[in-house]
């Protein structure tokens, strides 16, 4: 996180904190994220779009009660 730009940073807290606040499937409805299931070696996997270029991987899991978001990786999208 400390080697990314203060608005990506800001970016990936905004849209965990949307997370709690909303759960990940009214989040995923949201279209400015572009939250989209990705498929190869990257399936089970989802993308969301932070900004134009950078993007936040994550994967989702079910324990007892609720689910579980993990990211995995958020990168600059290379064109």
């Amino acid at each position: 996180m400390a080697k990314l730009p203060r608005s990506i940073s800001e970016a990936i807290y905004i849209w965990a904190a949307s997370v709690e606040l909303m759960g990940i499937n009214n989040v995923r409805q949201l279209r400015g994220y572009h939250d989209e299931p990705l498929a190869g070696k990257w399936q089970g996997t989802r993308s969301v779009r932070l900004n134009k270029a950078y993007r936040l991987f994550y994967r989702e899991s079910y324990g007892l009660d609720e689910g579980l978001i993990t990211v995995i990786e958020v990168n600059k999208h290379e064109y």
